[in-house]
């Protein structure tokens, strides 16, 4: 991988701010709508705007942009708080666009009184039929020289709860043929009768976001209003309210391109289908990009953060291969995970020649990365389980080193086995594999010098607790599940995105596993305990698989 640090084009533009004495102090903002879970594309905003004021000793609030009561619920302002802390970041202040709502109001008020807004009565389609397009301009509407007496008259009783939904606007006066579609007479203000989860039934009116946004800003005192690429086309309509009303302070607004992940999709839209139809358990299923799933699945935080950074921010939106972030997860979990072994198909192995009833305790390595973690004591006694993959009757090539008969294998931390028989049901699959044992080749390495290539996994059978184990995996087959415009994108999804064990055997330490705890399996991956877990009952989810064996599949597949 990479690791040379990306281009900041954003922080440039600041510390040249800084420089110039346009701003004395830098102050961010996160600005999301509580209408929904945050995603991993929200991260990077959360990391981009919460750094940027750490760097540079400024601030970050905040503000829930609670302009729209129908689809906001006081579930979508804590999961978000909760996000954010989560990720390792705690704001300056809690804001919300609804408590500018009284100030909101009064600008309106002034434009309308300076001749620069007007109250409209076009429905929502006569509106955009009136807007123009690209290439042609708009056309006034038949209300926009209302009086200004009528205006503020109307206006007052729009506020009043006088006139239904959807009967009238308010708009901002400025050029109706203006290359900007965003500058063609903006809609302000609509008219909702919804109770707001935190002004209640005090407002039937409600700002739009291009209004409230800019002003929050400049009221809160934001240095640098950073927003995504979409939103570029709006910033000249961002300054001319900045310009237009008495405003000392003005914020700069700078975009960048969005995140984009292969396999994934980000858009709120889609992800509502996934749960509303059912293609996943919930918002938090760990197959989900939302930053609840990514918990759940047991993404560490510091790997979402450091993928944030080292993706870096770009004025083009691109697409970010999820290969990249799989190698951050990956890095993070190698350094902080504690390994246990598990056995997720096991079979059942008797040491004919080990001592009935006896047992040793071998010390394992809790993390080779971290010498501070330790080491823990394991069981070993006669009768094991291995992986039912570990073993082959017949040794298929010379290039396979795990056991077959007549041939050795190092367990780990423990001897060297020798496969010798096998006992079958009537169907022929096989119950038990007899083997012996070398007593002098205790952690794992033969006096007389031999050599075995095969190490595998074990746990001893008596001591072994249950779990269930969820494989999860990618959840569209394709990197563009959006691509294919003849297909919708819910034909791309994984069949083999969650995979259930039941019966896995685990190390009996795993039976008191601490919520928030990483683990590798060794030899199958990274894990994570889920909140399904049951005393004496574990799930884990599979966080991640040690290596990318999607590139394999994607290849085998014809993909580039």
């Amino acid at each position: 991988m990479n690791n040379e640090k990306p281009t900041h084009f954003i922080h440039e533009m600041i510390e040249a701010d800084l420089k110039s004495g346009r701003y004395q102090s830098v102050r961010t903002r996160f600005p999301p709508e509580p209408n929904g879970y945050l995603h991993i594309g929200h991260a990077k905003s959360i990391v981009l705007n919460f750094g940027t004021a750490k760097k540079y000793g400024g601030q970050c609030n905040l503000r829930f942009d609670d302009t729209n009561p129908t689809k906001e619920e006081v579930e979508y302002v804590e999961s978000i708080q909760e996000d954010i802390r989560w990720l390792g970041y705690e704001w300056d202040e809690l804001r919300f666009a609804s408590d500018y709502f009284d100030q909101l109001y009064a600008w309106a008020v002034q434009l309308i009184k300076e001749g620069k807004a007007y109250v409209d009565d076009l429905s929502q389609e006569e509106i955009r039929q009136y807007r123009g397009t690209l290439t042609e301009p708009g056309r006034n509407s038949p209300y926009r020289d209302r009086s200004v007496e009528e205006n503020l008259d109307l206006f007052e009783r729009m506020k009043n709860g006088e006139f239904p939904d959807g009967s009238k606007v308010l708009r901002a006066k400025i050029d109706m043929a203006s290359p900007n579609l965003n500058l063609r007479d903006p809609v302000m203000y609509r008219i909702l009768h919804a109770r707001h989860h935190r002004t209640g039934d005090q407002w039937c009116i409600y700002p739009m976001y291009d209004w409230a946004h800019g002003q929050s800003d400049a009221i809160e005192g934001i240095s640098h209003s950073l927003c995504t690429l979409e939103f570029e086309n709006h910033r000249p309509l961002y300054e001319w309210f900045l310009d237009n009303l008495p405003i000392a302070h003005k914020p700069r607004q700078i975009e960048f391109a969005r995140l984009n992940l292969t396999y994934t999709v980000l858009s709120k839209r889609r992800l509502i289908r996934l749960v509303k139809e059912g293609h996943v358990r919930g918002w938090d299923d760990p197959r989900m990009p939302t930053l609840a799933g990514l918990r759940r699945r047991g993404v560490p935080p510091a790997a979402i953060r450091n993928f944030c950074e080292a993706i870096g921010v770009a004025k083009a939106n691109s697409t970010i291969d999820l290969a990249l972030f799989e190698y951050h997860i990956r890095q993070e979990l190698n350094r902080i995970a504690e390994r246990r072994m598990a056995v997720l198909d096991p079979v059942k192995v008797v040491i004919t020649n080990y001592p009935e009833g006896q047992v040793e305790w071998l010390e394992a390595i809790n993390n080779p990365e971290d010498e501070s973690a330790g080491t823990r004591k394991i069981p070993f006694t006669r009768e094991l389980y291995i992986e039912r993959d570990d073993f082959r009757e017949v040794r298929p090539n010379k290039k396979y080193h795990r056991l077959s008969i007549g041939h050795e294998v190092r367990l780990r931390y423990g001897y060297f086995i020798k496969a010798e028989s096998v006992v079958k049901d009537e169907a022929g699959n096989i119950l038990e594999i007899h083997c012996t044992y070398d007593p002098e080749t205790r952690g794992g390495y033969a006096p007389d010098g031999r050599k075995v290539r095969g190490t595998i996994h074990w746990v001893s059978a008596p001591h072994a607790i249950d779990a269930e184990v969820r494989l999860y995996d990618r959840l569209f087959t394709v990197p563009d599940p959006r691509s294919e415009a003849d297909k919708d994108f819910t034909e791309f999804i994984n069949p083999n995105s969650l995979t259930v064990l039941t019966g896995c055997k685990l190390e009996p330490d795993l039976a008191a596993a601490a919520a928030g705890t990483h683990y590798q399996f060794e030899r199958k991956g990274y894990f994570f305990l889920d909140p399904d877990s049951q005393p004496g009952r574990p799930v884990f989810n599979r966080t991640i698989t040690l290596r990318d064996t999607w590139s394999k599949i994607a290849k085998s597949l014809g993909q580039k």
